[in-house]
């Protein structure tokens, strides 16, 4: 599914469909003349005769086929043997022997077959006539309506002539008709309507210049001009910063003298005419792309490729600009819309547009069964929370919870019974207030004959569970018991339950007696306009605990990786990727750093862990090279690493298990039979400290080497922070790619509560409640409470209710997702959040808020967002 060419639409299958509705009543439009193109039947020529030239003279005429293997002495001496012995060039009827004098391959050329007036009475020597036309014109038909200026104003003609024709001096209109898709105005034919015709996955329906990707690596202005808010002078062209190409500003600086150009502003604020001057040039300044045109003709100099390199990026391709189809493919039409504007609807806008869709009866029937399809799988999308998507979103781009919804949504789409679906925690980015539909999407399932099993940690989730399942007491070698099962009402009697005890009020997170004021500075972002947020500007206080909430979709994410973190990170020299379209960034003098804390694993191979990660290692290690037994034997601190030759065993080179790869098939990891998983040798492990070998001491839990090792402060210091974040019953040895993402963050946060002192950092959190028990977010809140104190300050993206009435300020973003969405809609305290009735947020903010709320609300206007 997550595959560069996987998008929304062909995950769940609407894309399939899409095709094969195009293909079937899709409709032709010619680009030049916006004509329907359709294949035409002698009836149909005869009706249009009819309703538009009643009465009329006409010529019936068809074009010579002449090509390398017929030449016109051969096609002449063929026609006069068929009895064909006059053509109609420009509208006059002449002798076939004088169009051999004139140019036969003139377009304005044609063998007439027979002269007739448009009446009804003339119906079937029209229908004869006609079929042989076609017969000898190869499907293709020439008509000329003679002495119809009158009438000709008021229909599609593709030529008027003023010359003389046949026995009358009057105006002429050309029709040309075909069996096969040619527009009748002018002349073009048409690819046959076909479900290959429809796929950017099928080389003949790809664009050829992206292959279906839908973008190609082009000259990337955002990399070029990474900081829009630089002034020319100031080095806002990258590319140009250089001592070799620095001599380009000294050009500018004359060519702006020229053009009264200022050289002092942000790029920004430049016109657009001005801007237009520095990256295209005028003739004698080479510009931006001048400067790039003449490297190119040096890219075989390896040099000139990696200087390249830094400023290409992935653009929308030029000639399908995005859609990934060739041209053909969207002259096609169905309501008035190609297959690439449907694709770049959101969800709800496309289930919106196939509802009202209208089409004709027959239409209808041959299609029937095909938007019922359509339409489910909208509705399902709709239901899991996804009308914000847009169906040609890439799969690559979407989050976890989003990935698991669409499955879903498809799953349903697929109408399966008697089946057994495993869900593992659904709501992850769902708001709470589109988890009543997720659930009633679940309920279907089970309604129509299946089993669902979800893991989850939502309330609403767990409440309306037929049975549930409580696992614990607690966790990693504390946990692994059945502590419950039943239903929710026996849950809050069950007195083994940590679950049920939150839940029926005796544990719970409290509410801070009081919300931190912050350190009086901010960061505030102005003019934010990247992806749909809707040019806004936005005011980040410092020192304390803000969070971005809102519905899904409605642009936190962007807001907060692709503008603010992109725009910290250049500001302090750290980032030469594209940043989020926005004005200026202001305050970032106030922090010294910007750390996202993600749930990207902390590392990618076995020999990773968690002791690794936070030096708890090293110490370690320390402490085996001084027993006795190691001095004897001259082992030294990277004797007993699994990371380097020495120690460890060389069959796995450490890891513990053995890769054997199964080619077409998933690799197989098998434990690794030297040293049986150990990852040392047998000499290595014969080292004991206090007892315990170094494989013994790496399959501890944290809590238990915190007591092993509590005369060792190096080891101590790091195994607490771990500890206190939740983490004590993992395994010091455990490998990073066994862990979980939210235990990933968490080995994260300890590992930034260990250092950095001294220092003012915003950390960024994207949903560090994802996979969090309320007795783990519990210990999340301590471990934010930590930072603060440390000086701080802490940004979430999050949408769980128990961490956001623990919050100090609340940026809520919507109202709604996508394109109803991107503004700011409520600012303040979550006490303040609660009262705003725009904010859907502070709507479920009210239920969990038990105290008096200050009467004071920071609002966006109502009319600011819609």
């Amino acid at each position: 599914m997550r595959t560069s060419r996987s998008t929304v639409g062909t995950a769940t299958e609407i894309q399939d469909y899409l095709r094969l509705l195009f293909a079937r009543v899709g409709h032709t439009v010619c680009p030049n003349c916006h004509t329907e193109v359709k294949k035409y039947t002698t009836e149909d020529i005869f009706q249009f005769l009819i309703a538009h030239h009643p009465d009329a003279k006409a010529l019936l005429s068809f074009p010579p086929v002449i090509d390398e293997h017929n030449s016109w002495s051969m096609v002449l001496r063929n026609l006069k043997q068929a009895g064909f012995h006059r053509g109609v060039v420009n509208g006059q009827i002449v002798e076939l022997e004088k169009i051999d004098k004139l140019d036969p391959q003139n377009p304005a050329c044609s063998i007439l077959v027979d002269r007739l007036r448009v009446t009804p009475t003339q119906r079937p020597r029209w229908m004869e006539s006609l079929d042989l036309t076609f017969q000898f014109g190869q499907g293709n038909i020439i008509i000329t309506i003679i002495g119809m200026a009158k009438q000709r104003s008021s229909i599609n003609k593709i030529d008027t002539q003023a010359s003389s024709a046949a026995t009358s001096g009057d105006e002429c209109v050309v029709y040309t008709f075909s069996r096969q898709l040619m527009c009748p105005k002018c002349g073009i034919t048409f690819l046959e309507p076909h479900p290959r015709l429809f796929s950017f996955n099928n080389p003949f329906g790809a664009c050829p210049r992206c292959r279906g990707f839908g973008d190609v690596i082009e000259i990337d202005l955002d990399l070029v001009i990474p900081d829009k808010s630089k002034s020319l002078r100031q080095g806002a062209i990258e590319p140009w910063n250089t001592p070799s190409n620095c001599y380009y500003y000294e050009w500018l600086e004359e060519v702006a003298a020229t053009y009264n150009m200022p050289m002092d502003v942000p790029f920004y604020a430049l016109s657009q005419e001005h801007q237009n001057l520095v990256i295209n040039g005028d003739g004698s300044f080479p510009g931006v792309r001048g400067f790039f045109e003449h490297l190119e003709e040096k890219i075989y100099k390896v040099g000139v490729r990696v200087f390249l390199s830094r400023f290409r990026g992935y653009v929308s391709c030029p000639e399908c600009h995005g859609t990934r189809l060739r041209p053909e493919a969207l002259y096609v039409q169905v309501g008035g819309l190609n297959i690439g504007q449907i694709n770049r609807m959101t969800v709800k806008e496309a289930f919106d547009f196939f509802n009202n869709l209208s089409i004709t009866p027959y239409e209808e029937a041959v299609v029937h069964q095909v938007l019922t399809e359509i339409r489910f799988r909208l509705r399902y999308l709709l239901d899991v929370g996804l009308g914000y998507l847009t169906l040609d979103r890439r799969s690559a781009t979407l989050s976890g919870g989003e990935a698991q919804r669409i499955n879903l949504a498809t799953a349903l789409g697929a109408k399966l019974a008697g089946s057994l679906y495993i869900l593992d925690e659904p709501t992850v980015g769902l708001h709470p207030r589109d988890t009543h539909r997720l659930l009633h999407v679940l309920q279907m399932l089970r309604d129509i004959g299946n089993t669902v099993i979800v893991v989850e940690h939502d309330r609403e989730m767990i409440e309306n569970a037929d049975y549930i399942l409580d696992l614990g007491p607690a966790a990693g070698v504390h946990g692994g018991e059945i502590v419950f099962q039943g239903n929710f009402q026996q849950l809050l009697r069950s007195c083994h339950s940590i679950t049920g005890s939150y839940f029926r009020g005796e544990k719970e997170i409290p509410i801070p007696s009081q919300r931190r004021k912050g350190n009086g500075h901010f960061l505030h972002l102005r003019g934010v306009r990247e992806h749909n947020l809707k040019n806004i500007n936005v005011k980040i206080p410092l020192g304390l605990f803000c969070a971005i909430t809102g519905v899904s979709g409605s642009g936190k994410s962007t807001l907060v990786h692709d503008v603010l973190y992109a725009a910290i990170k250049r500001k302090k020299n750290q980032w030469k990727r594209r940043v989020g379209e926005h004005d200026i960034l202001i305050g970032d003098e106030y922090i010294d750093d910007a750390i996202l804390v993600d749930q990207s694993p902390i590392g990618r191979t076995p020999r990773s862990n968690p002791a690794t990660y936070l030096k708890a290692f090293d110490g370690i290690r320390k402490v085996f090279a001084e027993t006795r037994v190691a001095k004897m034997r001259g082992y030294k601190p990277g004797t007993f690493s699994f990371n380097v030759k020495g120690g460890r065993c060389e069959m796995c080179e450490g890891a513990g298990v053995v890769q054997v790869e199964m080619q077409f098939l998933a690799d197989v990891a098998l434990i690794c039979e030297a040293c049986n998983g150990k990852r040392f040798k047998k000499s290595v492990l014969e080292v004991k400290y206090k007892g315990k070998n170094i494989d013994e001491v790496l399959n501890m839990t944290i809590a238990e080497a915190l007591t092993f090792f509590k005369d060792v402060p190096s080891v101590v210091r790091p195994l607490r922070l771990l500890d206190e974040v939740g983490l004590g019953y993992m395994k010091l040895g455990q490998s990073a790619t066994t862990l979980s993402g939210g235990e990933a963050q968490r080995v994260k946060l300890a590992a930034h509560l260990a250092e950095r002192r001294g220092k003012h950092i915003l950390y960024i959190f994207d949903e560090p409640t994802t996979g969090l028990h309320l007795d783990d977010i519990s210990k999340l809140l301590q471990s934010f409470e930590r930072l603060l104190r440390a000086g701080n300050s802490i940004l979430v993206i999050e949408h769980n209710l128990d961490l956001l009435k623990c919050a100090d300020y609340i940026i809520d973003l919507g109202p709604e997702g996508g394109e109803e969405g991107g503004w700011v809609v409520a600012t303040g305290t979550p006490e303040e959040v609660a009262q705003n009735p725009n904010s859907h947020t502070g709507r479920f903010l009210r239920e969990y808020l038990h105290h008096g709320i200050d009467s004071k609300v920071s609002v966006f206007p109502a009319k600011n967002y819609g």
